[in-house]
């Protein structure tokens, strides 16, 4: 099968291209550095001349509520019109658990545009919504702290590993479309409250936590349910303990 990434150079994207090369796929690994502009839509159609599947996990540069809008209104839509132009036979795109819900995000309300113009397409697709990535975990910790203690939300998070994300997404893209969403997740939820405690146990650090609910997920205010899967959601093996002790 041949498939084309977009978005190769990535976190996520760099992962799937080995995955599915392991697997004997033929795969077009594309990206700015290959000529494949999402925004400018410049090299697109050449990157997916002959693919079957297109596999999206491109993100904005930058999380800025109009720079981000923009990118995914532009990059969806011209993935789109190169895909229906090549005849490409499923679209997958990576998304958020949750995105639909929170919209008060800048950055959710544009993977909201992204989602609907694919879903909208026409394309048979398949949009794999993944938790908050274990990798960020650190970060998130950092952006809760004020004067000098974490204020954590209270809400739950579910951290999961990129690889394992990866992994779902290469799943995603040699099955047959659902023509809908799957919900892949950590294989525990947490309080955010938790998870700090965990990361800056692991720091060897002793700054206090605290739940505060007034305190947002950088700048968006979450419920207990918000980030985390529901039933019927795949759970990934990969357990944040397990990370962070790995690191």
């Amino acid at each position: 099968m041949r498939v084309t990434v977009i978005g190769a150079t990535g976190q996520v994207g760099s992962k799937v291209v080995e995955l599915l090369r392991e697997q004997g796929h033929d795969v077009v690994p594309a990206s700015r550095e290959t000529g494949a502009d999402v925004l400018t839509g410049a090299g697109l159609v050449e990157a997916l001349t002959g693919a079957e599947v297109l596999v999206d996990v491109v993100n904005s540069p930058s999380f800025d509520d109009d720079p981000v809008l923009k990118f995914f209104t532009a990059s969806s839509a011209n993935l789109v019109a190169a895909a229906k132009e090549t005849g490409v036979g499923h679209y997958v795109a990576l998304s958020i658990v949750g995105v639909d819900g929170l919209p008060d995000s800048g950055y959710m309300r544009a993977k909201v545009v992204q989602e609907k113009t694919i879903t909208e397409s026409g394309l048979p697709y398949t949009i794999v919504r993944a938790t908050q990535f274990q990798e960020f975990a650190e970060a998130i910790t950092g952006s809760l702290v004020v004067d000098g203690e974490v204020r954590a939300p209270d809400a739950l998070i579910q951290p999961i590993a990129a690889a394992d994300v990866s992994a779902a997404v290469a799943k995603a893209a040699v099955a047959a479309p659902v023509d809908g969403i799957v919900d892949v997740g950590g294989p525990e939820k947490l309080s955010f409250a938790d998870m700090a405690r965990a990361v800056l146990a692991n720091q060897g650090v002793d700054t206090p936590v605290v739940v505060d609910p007034s305190a947002t997920y950088f700048g968006t205010h979450v419920e207990q349910g918000s980030l985390v899967t529901g039933s019927g959601a795949t759970l990934a093996p990969t357990h944040f303990a397990d990370w962070l002790a790995s690191r």
